[in-house]
C-alpha cells in the first residue's frame, strides 16, 4: 500500500527535492501528502507549490512555547493523514511529547556518519578532527538528538584541502540518494 509522506523543511529543501522525484517513479512505494515548513520564506515552499503539492507554514516564531507548536505541526499532519514524516533540513528540534507520537514513523537525514558528531557543525569537526572520511546518516527519530536506529549511511572521503563548503558540497550530492533510497526501506517497515 501507498504510504503517505509529511516532508518538514525549514530552507530551500534541497533533500525534500530529492524525495519528492524519487516518488514520482512508479514504482516508489510513497507519495507525497503535504510539504510542512517553520519559516514562511522557505525557499523549499516555492518547488512544492510549483509541483502541486500541498503545503502548509507553522510559524515557530508565532508559538509561546515548543508544545504548542509541536501541537500544530502535529494537527497538520493528522489533517493531511501522513503515515511517515520526513526531516529534510528542519532545523527545530522538536518535543519528547511529539517524538513519541511518530515512533517509527519520524525520520532524518543527518550530515555526519552518525554516531559522531550530532548536532551542528558535522563537517567542520570532521575535518577537525583528521578523519579520513565524512558523510551522511538516515536515522528514526526519537526524543534525544540524531540518536534514533540508524537506516542507512553513505561515505565521502576528505581530500586534502577540503573546508566545511567544500566537503558539504560533495555530501549533500550522496543525501540525496541515500534519502529516497532509506525512505523506500522505511516504508516497508512504517
Amino acid at each position: 500500500m501507498m504510504k503517505r509522506v509529511a516532508i518538514l523543511i525549514s530552507g530551500r529543501g534541497s533533500n525534500m527535492t530529492a524525495l519528492v522525484e524519487a516518488m514520482k517513479a512508479d514504482d516508489f512505494p510513497a507519495e507525497p501528502v503535504l510539504i510542512l515548513a517553520n519559516r514562511p520564506d522557505a525557499g523549499g515552499l516555492d518547488y512544492a507549490k510549483a509541483e502541486g503539492l500541498p503545503t502548509a507554514v507553522v510559524d515557530h516564531t508565532r508559538f509561546d512555547t515548543r508544545e504548542a507548536f509541536d501541537a500544530a505541526i502535529h494537527q497538520e499532519l493528522i489533517a493531511a493523514n501522513a503515515d511517515i514524516v520526513c526531516l529534510a533540513g528542519f532545523m527545530r528540534l522538536l518535543t519528547p511529547g511529539f517524538v513519541n507520537k511518530w515512533t517509527d514513523r519520524m525520520i532524518n537525514i543527518h550530515p555526519s556518519l552518525l554516531p559522531k558528531y550530532p548536532g551542528l557543525h558535522t563537517h567542520q569537526r570532521a575535518i577537525d578532527a583528521g578523519d579520513a572520511e565524512a558523510g551522511c546518516t538516515v536515522h528514526y527519530v526519537v526524543p534525544e538528538m540524531d540518536a534514533g536506529e540508524i537506516i542507512g549511511q553513505s561515505r565521502v572521503p576528505i581530500q586534502p584541502g577540503d573546508t566545511a563548503d567544500t566537503l558539504a558540497t560533495r555530501v549533500i550530492k550522496v543525501e540525496h540518494a541515500l534519502y529516497p533510497a532509506c525512505l523506500a526501506k522505511a516504508t516497508a517497515q512504517a
